[in-house]
Parts: structure tokens; C-alpha cells; sequence
């Protein structure tokens, strides 16, 4: 099942997407649901993010070739950052170029999203918790990054989470291919069984750490193959089983 997130004639609807259409629901995947009569064609609505996080967990160095790309040992532990919840956008918007950076790359991710509150839980429990998987964009400003010497400035400006296009809960996440596209020449191509820490594993570690509410997002690592993006970019996002989350890059300031 693919859940969205759609607006259409300035209101704003969950909805469950099929074939080219959507069926609007009455309420939200995290709180129940009841499906309406109302369909449209996904041409006629605009996608949105497919959830609103209270906060995206992002995972560092989660695969060994990205690990080695950027010449970082590989952590005895996952490697937590965090995104706020103001840079998300969903597919087809606009990831904004920050003025103080010099240098904005793509990083092609897998992403968890929770669909009850979540603590203290053992990975063998971990699939109760998780509603569904989508398409991630931790977009990052390499040069602040390295200037910094942590992660919090450069992977927190407005735009710089892209999530989308949907939330596909039909997917096993041990073996599915991740990729990215700038301006439809391929860039990363890496499969979630070379991750360090699996999912199961990253919700148990994470929800020992903090509440993991509904609608929260943790993105899984990225392979190897991170590069800029300049203005005018089109970077897409492709996730095997799931579909491809699309934006264009504007060199308007964030």
C-alpha cells in the first residue's frame, strides 16, 4: 500500500495511491483511518511530503564503501545526527542553495517511517513499530560540514530534506537497491544489505536513545557516490520497491 500526502484545490488530504489515482482517506495512517469515494488522478494533485516528522534521525557512515569514500572508520556504534523538521519538502519542490555555502551535495537514502510512538524496543519488535519506508535526500553542505567538525549547521537549512514521493509499507528493507540521478546520469547505486546497522537494529538503538513518535523519519546511510549539486540540478532519489522522489535545485538563498 503507498500512502500519501496530497494537496488538491488548497487542502491538504491523506490519501492511498493506485494505478495512477488517489483515494482520499478520512483521518491519517499514524491514528486510524476510513477510506472516502473521493479519486483523482495523481496529474491532478500535488504530491506533498508524505508525513510531517517531529524530527528526522539521520544515521552517519552506515555503509562500508561510503565509509571508505570519505576515509572515516567505521563506528562500533550507528552514528545518530538529527534534522529538524522545517527542511522537509516533498517531490517536485525546490531544495534551496544556502548563501553561505560553497559546496551542496546529494545523498541517496532508504527512509524508516514510524508509525506509533516507539520506545525502549528490541529489534526483534522493531517491524511493529514502522508504518512504511519512502525515498530520502540528506542534502548537505559539504564545506560547512568540514568547517564545523559536526553535522547540525550543515544538514539543517530550509529545503535540505526532501522525503518522498510516498510511503510504501510492502517492502522488505534488507535487500533493496538505492540510487541517485543528476540530471538523469546515475551517481550512487548501493544495496541496503551492505548496511552496517539494518533497520531493526537502528529502531531498537534509536528508541533506547529517544521517543520515536508517528510520522517521525530516520534515514538510513547513504552508499558511496555523494557529489554537488549546482543551480538548476534536477536530483532524483530512486529506492527499489518504492519509486523516485524528484527535485530541482534553485540558487535562491535558503
Amino acid at each position: 500500500m503507498k500512502f500519501v500526502r496530497f494537496e488538491k484545490d488548497e487542502t491538504a488530504a491523506y490519501g492511498i495511491a493506485s494505478e495512477e489515482m488517489v483515494r482520499t482517506i478520512k483521518g491519517s495512517p499514524f491514528a486510524g483511518y476510513s477510506t472516502l469515494d473521493e479519486r483523482y488522478s495523481l496529474s491532478d494533485v500535488r504530491l506533498l511530503a508524505p508525513c510531517t516528522p517531529s524530527k528526522i534521525i539521520a544515521i552517519g557512515l552506515n555503509y562500508r564503501t561510503h565509509a571508505e569514500e570519505v576515509r572515516m572508520q567505521v563506528p562500533d556504534e550507528p552514528l545518530l545526527f538529527m534534522k529538524p523538521s522545517t527542511a522537509v519538502i516533498g517531490p517536485e519542490d525546490t531544495i534551496l542553495y544556502p548563501a553561505m555555502s560553497r559546496r551542496v551535495d546529494y545523498e541517496a537514502e532508504l527512509a524508516v517511517v514510524i508509525g506509533r510512538s516507539c520506545r525502549n524496543t528490541g529489534p526483534e519488535n522493531a517491524s511493529d513499530y514502522i508504518l512504511g519506508y519512502t525515498c530520502f535526500n540528506d542534502v548537505t553542505a559539504r564545506d560547512l560540514q568540514k568547517k564545523d567538525g559536526q553535522f547540525t549547521r550543515s544538514k539543517s537549512f530550509d529545503t535540505f530534506a526532501p522525503v518522498g514521493p510516498w510511503i510504501e509499507t510492502d517492502l522488505d528493507p534488507d535487500n533493496v537497491r538505492v540510487e541517485s540521478f543528476l540530471n538523469g546520469e546515475p551517481r550512487q547505486s548501493g544495496s541496503t544489505r551492505d548496511l552496517i546497522f539494518p533497520v531493526p537494529c537502528l529502531v531498537s538503538f534509536i528508541s533506547r536513545v529517544m521517543t520515536l513518535n508517528p510520522g517521525d523519519i530516520i534515514a538510513t546511510g547513504t552508499p558511496s557516490g555523494i557529489g554537488p549539486m549546482q543551480e538548476g540540478d534536477v536530483i532524483e532519489i530512486s529506492v527499489e520497491g518504492i519509486g523516485t522522489l524528484k527535485n530541482t535545485v534553485s540558487g535562491g538563498v535558503s
